[in-house]
């Protein structure tokens, strides 16, 4: 393609070219991200952190409740 022909490029044409491009980025950024937080996920299972961590919110969680009832509606 020379430089004259995207130059005058419709704008229909712009507008479609950038919104199948926005919608593959939106799908590729989505698709990404669940494999890395699975991928985490995973590790974390693995490595033992998730008692460790439910058992630091259950701290939390009784501190709060304890020291602010009314926030229990």
């Amino acid at each position: 393609m020379e430089a004259h022909e995207r130059i005058n490029r419709s704008k229909k044409e712009i507008f479609v070219n950038n919104f199948i491009g926005g919608i593959a980025w939106g799908l590729g950024a989505t698709v990404g991200l669940a494999i890395v937080l699975t991928i985490i996920g995973f590790l974390i299972s693995k490595a033992g952190l998730v008692p460790i961590v439910g058992d630091f919110v259950a701290n939390v969680n009784e501190y709060i409740l304890q020291n602010h009832p009314q926030l229990i509606k």
